[in-house]
């Protein structure tokens, strides 16, 4: 079977859980099928042989938001025009999924979708991307309805989908959680990239890794920061703001944290996977504040590692934190449109509650960190995810074969 797997990030680009998905994912596919990768960005054919990459139109440029979603739409033509005489067509997050709607239109190839995110349940969107926030909708909305299938990452993730789009069919939208290396996710007692960075090994950590922007919650951690444990050291891996009022916010939030007694280190940069694997096993705990996760990968990552985490609980992390025994929820009351906390100054005193709980019992973390990797090890190997994946193309392929565009009408959704 060949399959063409359409996607924006792709080794060595990657920045965000949708990019590692497609990383992990495909690597392990590439054994199964007969597989095509194509991505966004400059040639790579170098660094990786099997990746066709391509870069938007030249007359689309322009550093407005409107512009880079069309500037996206014309990549989407070109892996269109690509993908032809492929089997399925497999597309992930809206930047692709155009791509893949257009070749399931123009060559009658099954399309199957990948939902990491939905656009209408993220709408701080549109401070970002202006009209373009509406050009991306566009594209997402036409692409799962017009999909052959789609896999949500969580049952959570499903859920949404079918209250965003209840134009598609419940038994066309299935569960295949994300999932880890656990080989290349897990502890180390390499200690070099802290000492470095005089961030104190014997004294407790709590971490946090994620972009900055309002879905992933790091200004509610960041209010939490000022009754967190003086013992406790924050480290914060934090990339690019979403918008420059937001990167105002966010630095005027961290410049009070600089001199709190337990240290406070704010690491804008990318780190290397060794380094990020390093703080995570150093980690007391690990801290996933996120408003918006429909399943939350770098808690994933976390648990690996052997950390604690203490998150949310929204989307899908209580499908990959268990409460009490991985690590700790905490709930929250959101806005009636889902874009913030209701009550701010409440989420962040149950955040700074749960983290000193675990800073104040390192053994009770401790345990909690065994048991988040025994959960990873259990159920979320990169190996399962793929054979599910492939069934689900083969019965979309045979679908296609006896009713033509659109793949399997009803069937019953599984994990």
């Amino acid at each position: 079977m060949r399959v063409a797997l359409l996607t924006r990030e792709y080794p060595p680009e990657i920045y965000g859980g949708a990019g590692v998905h497609v990383a992990e994912l495909s690597r392990v596919l590439a054994t199964r099928v007969d597989l095509d990768v194509h991505c966004f960005g400059a040639p790579r054919r170098d660094v990786e042989p099997g990746a066709q990459a391509y870069e938007p139109w030249e007359a689309l440029a322009g550093a407005d938001g409107e512009r880079a979603a069309l500037r996206v739409l014309s990549v989407d033509l070109a892996m269109a025009s690509a993908v032809a005489g492929v089997d399925v067509v497999h597309s992930h997050t809206w930047y692709a999924n155009l791509g893949g709607h257009l070749a399931h239109l123009a060559w009658g190839i099954p399309h199957v979708v990948t939902t990491h995110s939905l656009e209408p349940l993220r709408p701080w969107k549109a401070e970002q991307l202006g009209g373009g926030y509406a050009v991306s909708s566009f594209a997402e909305r036409v692409s799962l309805e017009g999909a052959s299938a789609v896999i949500a990452v969580s049952d959570a993730m499903r859920a949404d989908v079918l209250a965003c789009y209840p134009a598609i069919p419940p038994g066309r939208v299935r569960v295949v959680h994300n999932g880890i290396d656990p080989q290349r996710w897990a502890p180390t007692a390499e200690r070099a990239f802290l000492l470095r960075r005089g961030i104190d090994p014997a004294r407790p950590i709590v971490a946090f890794v994620g972009r900055v922007t309002r879905q992933k919650g790091i200004r509610h951690l960041l209010a939490a920061a000022r009754a967190l444990d003086p013992r406790a050291q924050l480290v914060c891996c934090a990339g690019a703001a979403d918008t420059p009022a937001l990167a105002a916010e966010v630095d005027e939030a961290a410049a009070a944290l600089r001199d709190r007694p337990g240290g406070f280190w704010w690491i804008p940069e990318m780190l290397s996977h060794e380094e990020l694997v390093e703080l995570l096993s150093a980690a007391t705990v690990f801290a996933c504040p996120s408003i918006y996760e429909p399943f939350g990968l770098v808690n994933l990552e976390a648990m690996a590692c052997e950390t604690a985490v203490v998150a949310t609980a929204v989307g899908g992390i209580p499908e990959v934190v268990t409460d009490g025994v991985t690590g700790t929820l905490v709930p929250v009351a959101l806005t009636p449109d889902g874009s913030e906390a209701a009550e701010p100054e409440a989420l962040a005193a149950a955040l700074a509650e749960a983290l000193n709980a675990l800073v104040a019992e390192p053994d009770r973390a401790h345990r909690m960190g065994l048991a988040g990797r025994a959960r990873v090890l259990e159920h979320f190997s990169w190996e399962a995810i793929a054979d599910r994946t492939v069934a689900l193309y083969e019965a979309i392929v045979r679908g296609s074969t006896h009713s033509g565009h659109g793949g399997p009408r009803a069937s019953t959704p599984s994990s």
